[in-house]
């Protein structure tokens, strides 16, 4: 398979698609290393982690100028490598702690002369199928914490972004108790692989998470989604118009919004809308794409070019039905690559593509509320439900308007802040995912299956406390 440059536009990298034997001989061998892996307790694992943390430290420049090949991103690459291993140490530190609280009983039952014990394993083969947006980090964000629990885990990262795979093999190679492996290719990669695996987790779109769920239904193992969003931001008239925006601007397009956290909607109080608009046009004036110097500028390129051409289409769309578009507006195809700089639309109503469907570009549509009731209404008419953000003159204020956003995770004060913390266990809801949190103590907690242990303290029941008798 080959893969495209995201700067260049051309395709310059050239990787072998794994075959559906080569995929069951992969999870074949890790099937047979779980058991030792999962042996070595919570400590041990956490031993093991801490040393593929360490080597992915030492092979960050590898990895990170692979990563910016593959994104056309520098700083954000290394943030993603540095994030990858810090991810790991928290596993391996919050990990033994979280099965030193695990609840084992004995415990007296509801049924007289019962007690219940549970004795608790993990899956034992665990599959991710991972996306381009964020390689490294999405590749193991869910891996890692299945490893934690002791599960092995095959992990197919997404063809668009192939690169990093390379020197991520040698780390692997550095700590050979690690059941963890690599399978490349396209969707039927990702089929062979939930025909292998006891779990599954995909992170991506909401269309292929629903075929995610429905071969994964087929196979009768769980299926853990993360799909697309819509963010909504409120900005409330108590907030500082100048300050929100700039918050408004970075949530939006961080990554040139190639982010399913990314806000997407942003719903403002007339009463600060006209310097809320102008320090947003005049913020996002100042941007610039990374081109021609991929060292300068804020935005790097498309990654995945037809995500280029879908975000185009919204903004058309939205023009053609009345939307003003106050900066940007147009795809620049610059070197290869296509770059578009931050786009403010105002006048955009409900029923433009932009309002409803999930852009994943640097976009912000703004729509200016007199009713707040309105507002709320508007952020939650949507079939997604991943994120959103609340903007007000106090943190109390912001909050008494997060639990009304029917939303998993709530910025306060802030946007976009699931992309930074990993601490804080949230459920997306409606189309935007499906199964337990990612987040938090749960995203190892569900790697784990509870076995019962009923046991009997007094006499077992004979044959004869079933006879047939008169009753009554």
């Amino acid at each position: 398979m080959k893969a495209r440059n995201p700067r260049t536009g051309e395709e310059d990298y050239e990787f072998a698609a794994n075959s559906r034997e080569e995929i069951a001989a992969a999870a074949a061998r890790l099937r047979a290393a779980q058991p030792a892996w999962e042996a070595l307790g919570p400590e041990g694992r956490a031993a093991v982690l801490l040393r593929f943390a360490d080597a992915i430290d030492a092979a960050a420049p590898q990895i990170a100028a692979a990563l910016t090949i593959d994104t056309g991103r520098g700083t954000v690459s290394w943030i993603e490598v540095q994030g990858c291993a810090a991810n790991i140490r928290r596993w391996a530190a919050r990990g033994p702690q979280l099965f030193a609280g695990l609840e084992r009983g004995p415990k007296p039952s509801a049924t007289p002369g019962i007690e219940i014990a549970i004795d608790y394993s993990a899956f034992p083969l665990f599959g991710a199928i991972c996306p381009w947006n964020f390689p490294v980090i999405l590749s193991h964000i869910d891996a890692v914490p299945a490893l934690m629990a002791g599960c092995a885990a095959l992990v197919k990262p997404s063809e668009v972004t192939p690169r990093f795979v390379e020197p991520m093999r040698a780390v692997l190679a550095q700590v050979p108790e690690l059941p963890l492996a690599y399978v490349m290719g396209g969707p039927e990669v990702g089929q062979a692989l939930i025909e292998e695996v006891d779990y599954v987790c995909f992170t991506g779109s909401t269309s292929t998470g629903r075929k995610v769920a429905e071969a994964a239904a087929r196979q009768l193992i769980p299926a853990n989604l993360e799909l697309g969003g819509k963010d909504p931001m409120i900005v409330l008239e108590s907030a500082d118009p100048h300050w929100a925006a700039q918050v408004a601007l970075r949530s939006s397009v961080v990554a040139t919004g190639q982010a399913c956290q990314s806000i997407e909607r942003i719903y403002v109080a007339r009463g600060i809308a006209e310097p809320f608009l102008a320090t947003l046009v005049e913020a996002a004036q100042a941007v610039q794409v990374t081109w021609p110097d991929p060292a300068q500028g804020h935005l790097g390129p498309f990654i995945f070019p037809a995500q280029a051409d879908k975000v185009q289409a919204q903004i058309d769309d939205a023009v053609a039905k009345g939307a003003r578009v106050l900066t940007g507006g147009q795809v620049e195809t610059l070197g290869g690559g296509k770059y578009l700089r931050p786009t403010v639309l105002a006048d955009v109503t409900r029923d433009m593509a932009v309002m409803r469907e999930e852009t994943f570009g640097p976009v912000i549509p703004v729509t200016i509320y007199d009713d707040l009731d309105d507002a709320i209404e508007q952020a939650n008419d949507t079939e997604y439900g991943l994120s959103a953000a609340v903007l007000a003159g106090s943190l109390e204020e912001a909050a008494s308007i997060a639990t009304r956003l029917d939303a998993g995770a709530i910025s306060l004060q802030d946007g976009a802040l699931t992309s930074m913390v990993g601490d804080a266990t949230n459920q997306s809801r409606k189309g935007s995912g499906l199964g337990p949190s990612r987040m938090g103590d749960s995203g190892m907690l569900r790697f784990l299956r509870e076995q019962a242990h009923i046991r009997q303290t007094g006499q077992p029941l004979p044959l004869d406390a079933y006879a047939e008798r008169s009753v009554g």
